[in-house]
């Protein structure tokens, strides 16, 4: 068998599911009712950089959220099924992955935001922090991706 990677699954998660660019969910929040942004990075990182109006479900809750009777449930979460939801992350990977789970167990129309909080921003989208105050697009770029530390740097890249 062949081992998957991070970037595999995440290509292959991308394939099956809907994916939104940045600038068409600008006009989709304008335009379709009922549209839910979920938001599925870690808290610390919505609390520095979200799309205003944003629902923040960490990918690793995100089953339960979906669903009533555990302590990480979403009550606004369980009840979208029909709703159209638009998740976002910071590159599309964990969304596109996030958006075929929730196929799996019923919502009906899921995307993922193609290119991510980080395209959003390359947009010049808005941003807001967790107090609501507009994030400066410069200022978001370095939020939204931190620097790698050496010892996360594959050591095959690595500059000897």
């Amino acid at each position: 068998m062949t081992r998957e990677s991070y970037k595999t699954l995440s290509e292959k998660a991308a394939a099956e599911v809907r994916e939104v660019m940045p600038w068409d969910l600008d006009e989709m929040q304008r335009t379709l009712d009922g549209l839910l942004i979920l938001d599925v990075r870690e808290r610390s990182e919505f609390e520095q950089a979200h799309i205003k109006g944003a629902m923040n479900v960490p990918r690793g809750i995100l089953e339960a959220a979906c669903e009533y009777d555990y302590a990480e449930t979403e009550p606004e979460l369980v009840v979208a099924r029909q709703r159209p939801i638009v998740i976002v992350c910071r590159s599309g990977n964990r969304s596109a992955m996030a958006a075929v789970v929730m196929r799996l167990i019923g919502y009906e129309s899921v995307a993922s935001l193609r290119l991510g909080i980080k395209g959003w921003n390359d947009g010049d989208l808005p941003l807001v922090d967790c107090r609501g105050v507009t994030v400066d697009p410069d200022d978001a770029a370095h939020l939204i991706e931190p620097k790698l530390a050496p010892e996360q740097i594959d050591p095959a890249r690595r500059k000897a």
